[in-house]
């Protein structure tokens, strides 16, 4: 019997610094340069992505609902505009600010239609994630860089704050954590714009508790525990306060929902540290 226990002690001590040496691993050689939005907290936001914002009801329905949970009184407002399987180059970012186009109206908190007024500003970010390997990809790393600076450009142009999401990698392919990590991380610095490390809160998360499941079937799309997370990442990140304690749990277990929000704020901290 206590040879058992002793066996089974080492196997969670092994189980333990795995996890956190897959954690230390995952992560951006180079530091974040900017730690928050600029120009105050944003209170519309596009979120302009693919299939990785849309699963589970939508990404950012749950980072809405954190909101709300954190502050009764506030009234954000979000537009999640995606493509299937799309990269940034797929989005004609100049179109999604035309007048009297997308935004012209809303629904308020009984559902019923708003129209807001003409001419008023329609966002006051975008947030911009690219399709899941083409930061890294050899041809479309190139286009990605290229389409961060073009597109934060055109966001900027236009009264709003660019934020770029940093997206997960595949199940079977963890490397691509820190890889994306790096690339998302400079093109953030070289733009003057914040990223969301939800990438790397899946990575510390998985380290943590390898027995949850972040992943649908494909190995790629988020289950909706990874939605909640990188929902949790993103509060975290835009709002600058912890997404520990929130009331809103998207129907999870309050212990899971508590997990996921710690994750969240430890990788929060740990990503913009000077």
């Amino acid at each position: 019997m206590f040879r058992l226990n002793m066996q089974r002690a080492m196997m969670h001590w092994l189980v333990m610094a795995l996890g956190a040496g897959l954690c230390l691993a995952a992560t951006a050689q180079t530091k974040a340069s900017r730690s928050e939005v600029g120009g105050g907290t944003p209170n519309v936001m596009l979120w302009a992505g693919n299939s990785f914002f849309y699963y589970n009801n939508s990404m950012h329905s749950h980072f809405l609902s954190l909101v709300r949970a954190a502050d009764p009184k506030a009234a954000p407002r979000g537009v999640s505009l995606t493509i299937s399987g799309s990269g940034m180059d797929w989005h004609d970012m100049a179109s999604y600010f035309r007048p009297d186009g997308i935004g012209k109206y809303s629904r308020d908190a009984n559902n019923n239609i708003v129209f807001n007024k003409p001419g008023s500003k329609l966002y006051d970010a975008v947030i911009v994630a690219d399709c899941s390997q083409c930061p890294i990809h050899p041809q479309l790393k190139p286009v990605f860089h290229e389409q961060v600076k073009k597109q934060s450009a055109i966001i900027a142009a236009n009264g709003a704050r660019p934020i770029l999401f940093m997206t997960w990698a595949y199940k079977d392919k963890p490397e691509m954590t820190a890889q994306l990590a790096e690339q998302y991380t400079i093109a953030g610095n070289a733009n003057d714009v914040l990223v969301i490390p939800a990438g790397l809160a899946f990575a510390r998360a998985i380290a943590r508790r390898p027995d949850l499941e972040f992943y649908q079937p494909d190995k790629l799309h988020p289950t909706l525990i990874g939605t909640y997370l990188a929902a949790a990442v993103t509060y975290a990140a835009i709002y600058k306060r912890s997404p520990s304690g929130n009331s809103y749990h998207a129907g999870l277990d309050a212990s899971l929902a508590a997990f996921l929000q710690g994750v969240a704020d430890d990788t929060v901290r740990e990503y913009y540290a000077k």
